[in-house]
C-alpha cells in the first residue's frame, strides 16, 4: 500500500477555500469541547457528538448519491479510522482539557505536521528535510514556554499540567495515523462520505464500551447549551469539516492538510483568552509566537517527496 497526494495544490481555489474553513470551523471546536466535560464523562460527550455525526454523514452521502455500504475492502479501514480518529484521538483530546486550557491543546496540536513526517517517512519513502528538523525544533521550545506559563499560572499540580501534556500527545499521535491511514491508496478507493460514516459508527460503537465500562450507564446534560454544543460539534465540527479535511488529504497530501494546524491554534487561543481567562503576558506570547514560526518554517521544509524513478517500476 502506499499514501501518494493526488498532487494538487493547496493554493487552488477551491482547496483553499476549503482549507480555511475547516481551520475556522476547528479552532472554536475547542472551546465547545471544554463545556462538553464539565458536566458529562468525556467518553459519553464523544459518544453522542458522533451519533450525531453519523446520521448527519449518511444523511449527506444520499445527498451526494454516494452509496450507504462499504466493500468489504472497506471495513479495515473504516476500523482502522474509527479506532485512531474517532475514538483514541478524541478520547485523548476531551481529557486534556481536564487539566490544561482549551488554547493550549490547540497549539500543542500544531505539532501535529511532526508524527506526520515521520509516519510519512516510515510509510511513504519521504526524506525529512532539515528545514523540517529545524522548525520542529523551534515549535517545541515555543510550546516549553507556553507550558512553563501553564504551570506558572494554573492552580494545578505540574503532575496534572504534564498529564494534560502527555494525553495531547497520546491525541496528536492517532491523528497522525489516522491521517496516514486515510492518504493511503486503499482507503482513497473507497466513497469518502461513506467511509467516515462507517468509521465514526466504529468510533461510537467503541466509545460507547469505553463508557460504560468505567461510567456506568449514559449520562447527559439538559442544559440547552450541552445539546447545542453536541449538535455543533457533531454537524458543524464533524460532518462538514472531516469531509472537507480529508478530501484536502486526498488531493494534496497529509503534510499540505496538516498546515491548518497553524490556523487553528490562532482562533483557539484568541477564544480561550476572551472565554477561560487565559493570561497573555511576555512568556505565553512569545511562546505562542515561535510555536507558530517554527510550524511555518517546518511546513516550508516539511518531509520531501522520494526521487522519482527514471525507470518503470517492476
Amino acid at each position: 500500500m502506499t499514501a501518494q497526494s493526488g498532487g494538487e495544490s493547496l493554493l487552488a481555489p477551491k482547496n483553499l477555500a476549503a482549507f480555511l474553513l475547516v481551520s475556522v470551523i476547528w479552532g472554536g471546536t475547542w472551546l465547545v469541547i471544554r463545556d462538553q466535560i464539565s458536566t458529562v464523562p468525556a467518553s459519553w460527550s464523544i459518544t453522542w457528538r458522533f451519533i450525531v455525526a453519523a446520521l448527519g454523514m449518511f444523511a449527506l452521502a444520499r445527498f451526494r448519491g454516494e452509496p450507504l455500504g462499504l466493500p468489504r475492502e472497506g471495513w479495515r479501514w473504516a476500523l482502522a479510522l474509527g479506532l485512531f480518529q474517532f475514538c483514541l484521538n478524541f478520547s485523548f483530546v476531551y481529557n486534556a482539557e481536564k487539566f490544561i486550557t482549551s488554547g493550549l491543546v490547540a497549539v500543542m496540536f500544531a505539532l501535529l505536521v511532526v508524527p506526520n513526517a515521520i509516519l510519512g517517512k516510515v510509510v511513504l519513502g519521504q526524506r525529512i528535510t532539515g528545514a523540517f528538523v529545524i522548525g520542529s525544533s523551534i515549535a517545541a521550545v515555543g510550546v516549553a514556554m507556553l507550558f512553563a506559563q501553564e504551570y506558572r499560572a494554573s492552580p494545578a499540580t505540574l503532575a496534572e499540567v504534564l498529564t494534560g501534556a502527555g494525553l495531547t500527545v497520546g491525541g496528536i499521535l492517532a491523528a497522525s495515523a489516522a491521517n496516514i491511514v486515510q492518504a493511503m491508496e486503499g482507503a482513497k478507493r473507497q466513497p469518502l462520505l461513506t467511509l467516515l460514516a462507517w468509521s465514526m459508527v466504529t468510533g461510537v460503537l467503541l466509545n460507547a464500551v469505553f463508557a460504560f465500562a468505567t461510567q456506568g450507564p449514559p449520562q447527559f446534560d439538559t442544559r440547552p447549551g450541552y445539546s447545542l454544543g453536541i449538535l455543533y460539534l457533531g454537524l458543524a465540527g464533524s460532518v462538514i469539516t472531516f469531509p472537507l479535511y480529508y478530501g484536502l488529504v486526498r488531493k494534496v497530501g497529509a503534510g499540505q492538510a496538516a498546515y491548518s494546524s497553524v490556523i487553528v491554534p490562532i482562533v483557539a487561543m484568541v477564544l480561550s483568552t476572551l472565554f477561560e481567562g487565559f493570561v497573555w503576558g511576555p512568556l505565553p506570547a512569545a511562546g505562542a509566537a515561535i510555536t507558530l514560526i517554527g510550524m511555518v518554517v517546518a511546513m516550508r521544509g516539511r518531509a520531501a517527496p522520494p526521487p522519482r524513478r527514471s525507470t518503470p517500476e517492476p
